[in-house]
């Protein structure tokens, strides 16, 4: 027996759209003030709202991040669900499709908002050290979860018995970050394909099982 969801009520819908609203109009004044140089009273002032507003969604700018970082995780996590989760192929064919299908996820989630993407990935780290770390945390999950890919590949045989997994998966993951970072100033959906592909050329050249 399944379960269905309740429809979101327009209620809700109005706090969704007025919470993206927000986060939208706080990136909008760190791009243009710096992080630190941003007050609520500057974002609240950009949404014509007042600081009650911002206040029942937010407890504080530094949360917008959090919760952006949040929202990005969730977003990548989902996108290796399914038919792009580690254990999902059984072949190196399988494997190259696979790849082409979280790059093309990836691209779509880093382009959303290249403004939340640029923030996070060039000045976030700067706010203070516990933005710092979980920065890094997040750099960390992101490299053990595609260890566990290249695990299943080393198991199963598609990939070389004597790879390197973890300082492997560091590799890859500097790549993808590599050319996301190449993409913040001039986003190009073409050019970031033909950097997927190259990064993808890379890889089975040098882990496939020979």
């Amino acid at each position: 027996m399944t379960t269905e969801s309740a429809p979101v009520t327009r209620a809700e819908r109005k706090k969704q759209e007025l919470r993206r609203e927000i986060i939208e109009a706080a990136f909008d004044c760190f791009a243009e003030r710096g992080y630190h140089g941003t007050a609520i009273a500057d974002i609240a002032a950009r949404l014509g709202v007042g600081h009650g507003t911002f206040y029942r969604y937010f407890e504080n700018k530094r949360d917008i991040v959090d919760h952006v970082i949040t929202d990005l995780i969730d977003k990548i996590v989902a996108s290796l669900a399914a038919e792009n989760a580690p254990d999902a192929v059984g072949t190196l064919d399988e494997y190259r499709e696979q790849t082409a299908r979280i790059g093309e996820a990836l691209t779509t989630i880093f382009g959303e908002d290249t403004r939340a993407a640029r923030f996070l990935l060039l000045e976030a780290p700067g706010i203070d050290g516990q933005m710092r770390d979980r920065i890094l945390d997040f750099h960390e999950t992101a490299a053990l979860l595609t260890a566990a890919y290249l695990e299943h590949g080393v198991q199963v045989g598609y990939l070389r018995a004597d790879l390197d997994i973890h300082s492997t998966a560091r590799a890859i993951n500097g790549m993808i970050l590599a050319s996301v970072i190449s993409e913040l100033r001039a986003p190009s959906k073409a050019r970031q394909a033909r950097l997927s592909a190259a990064i993808r050329r890379v890889m089975y050249d040098g882990i496939a099982a020979r």
